[in-house]
């Protein structure tokens, strides 16, 4: 009888343990999300902070008075690399001061403690940098909502200035009008067949030339055999000049898509040390087990 109350009270005593065993590792990796918004906010003043002194040390550089100071690809990359590395430290601030407020002792905790509050901190910004209130407090974020800005733009919309800008035709209507002797109405028509010709089709190619020399002949004054060279001068002045915007076009949408490239890749090197960082600096600010059992007593008793 004895050993059967005997065991009794052991499996009452396993299972009172086992039931604290449990509460006390609920207690132990329970998220403090308490703990993550003040690691939030402070990282992003962290980031404010570091990213206005990096502002006021690079424009003490620059001296109006002279020609000598940086060159701005120089000034943009400094720019770019010291706001790389003031994530990097906010992110870290963020995660210690995260791990350290929601009063963890497990190290593994406190670094996802770490990386949540990176991750806030990132949706943040980004959202400052796309809304009403980036305007106001995003200035000091720039940089990077220009490259983000940068990457939405097409290839083609930045090739267009430069074919717009190359534009054979007023070269063309140029020389007919600086050459014609008779009244505007003759001028006006050997600019319209010159158009004809070289936007026309292949197959009426041969009719237009015609039409466009015999109209630059009656225009100029001069003979048809002398404007159908003339006309064929023009339109391969105006093939060449295609032919140049089209490679310039192409050597601008290389470097437009290299930029965006880059930008992205360093966006997401960028991300990736920011998330490193605040998952050791939320190992880093765990609370020493002693610490914590002098700070919280009740965790004797779990």
């Amino acid at each position: 009888m004895s050993d059967a109350i005997s065991n009794s009270g052991q499996e009452e005593n396993l299972a009172y343990s086992t039931a604290s065993d449990d509460a006390h590792t609920i207690l132990l990796n329970k998220v403090s999300w308490g703990a993550i918004f003040a690691g939030v906010v402070v990282a992003l003043v962290t980031q404010v902070l570091l990213t206005m002194l990096g502002a006021g040390i690079g424009i003490a550089t620059l001296d109006p008075g002279t020609g000598d100071n940086p060159e701005a690809s120089t000034f943009s990359i400094v720019a770019g690399i010291w706001y790389v590395l003031s994530g990097i430290v906010a992110a870290f601030v963020g995660g210690y001061i995260a791990a350290r407020m929601s009063g963890k002792t497990l190290p593994t905790t406190g670094a996802f403690h770490g990386l949540t509050t990176w991750a806030l901190t990132t949706l943040l910004v980004l959202y400052f940098l796309t809304s009403t209130v980036g305007m106001i407090v995003g200035g000091a974020f720039s940089g990077i909502a220009s490259a983000v800005g940068g990457l939405g733009e097409s290839v083609a919309q930045t090739a267009a200035p430069i074919v717009a800008e190359a534009n054979p035709l007023q070269a063309i209507e140029a020389q007919v009008r600086a050459t014609g002797t008779n009244p505007e109405a003759l001028n006006n028509a050997a600019i319209n067949g010159m158009r004809a010709l070289v936007l026309g089709s292949e197959a009426d190619a041969a009719e237009a030339r015609q039409n466009a020399a015999q109209a630059l002949a009656t225009a100029r004054g001069i003979p048809l055999e002398q404007a159908t060279q003339q006309v064929t001068q023009m339109e391969q002045q105006y093939r060449q000049a295609v032919e140049q915007a089209q490679q310039q076009a192409a050597e601008a949408a290389d470097a437009a898509a290299s930029v965006v490239s880059t930008g992205a890749l360093l966006a997401f090197v960028s991300l990736v040390l920011g998330a490193i960082a605040g998952w050791f600096g939320g190992r880093s600010g765990v609370v020493h087990p002693v610490f914590a059992d002098r700070l919280i007593p009740t965790r004797r008793g779990l």
